[in-house]
């Protein structure tokens, strides 16, 4: 079920993305693109133009609570000097990292207050769980399928505070599906808590 198009909203994502995509593709291998900010950033934008409401909430439930984890990790590393506390977004404090690619990927900050917005206003379609969750798993998988031993996109090959770069084994991948399974439904009973929210 799609509403009407959140016109301005879309407009000004298209922008942002007509920015951020090539300095992304240019700066980052392209397997970078399966983080599940990244997929929100490109599946928001269709999102905006065509009111998906399940889109919009399969998204939300994607990243919502993942993102407020990167929020916290990166002022956390503003107040502690560069050192965040959770150590996953190191990147940030990076001085090797050029500062606009830096910059850009401010985004996180806005990302999931832009798509409970879009949610409030378009209303939670309460199968956005059930819809995401296969989907969520199989980009995990593709992701351990395609990344290098030197990245560690979605965290699939070893824990954001793992101290080394030695690859975990496959109970790990296990372990972090089903903690991502467990993060996605508390976000989506959350969700069912909004005004028009399905009952499903």
């Amino acid at each position: 079920m799609s509403a009407a198009p959140l016109w301005r909203l879309a407009v000004a994502w298209s922008l942002f993305v007509a920015v951020w995509l090539p300095v992304y593709v240019v700066e980052f291998p392209l397997v970078n693109f399966l983080w599940f900010s990244n997929i929100a950033v490109i599946a928001g934008l269709v999102a905006a133009w065509t009111g998906a409401r399940r889109l919009a909430g399969m998204l939300l439930v994607a990243v919502g609570l993942l993102e407020m984890g990167w929020i916290f990790d990166f002022f956390g590393g503003l107040v502690l000097g560069g050192q965040p506390p959770l150590g996953g977004v190191g990147y940030m404090f990076d001085a090797e990292i050029p500062l606009y690619v830096r910059a850009l990927s401010l985004h996180h900050l806005a990302l999931p207050f832009v798509l409970l917005w879009m949610v409030w206003r378009l209303g939670y379609d309460a199968a956005a769980f059930r819809w995401w969750l296969p989907i969520g798993w199989s980009v995990v998988l593709l992701t351990r399928w395609l990344v290098e031993a030197d990245e560690n996109v979605n965290w699939v090959l070893r824990s954001p505070w793992h101290a080394t770069d030695e690859v975990a084994s496959w109970p790990w991948l296990v372990t972090l599906m089903l903690a991502l399974a467990a993060i996605w439904w508390l976000t989506h009973r959350l969700l069912c808590l909004l005004p028009r929210a399905d009952s499903r």
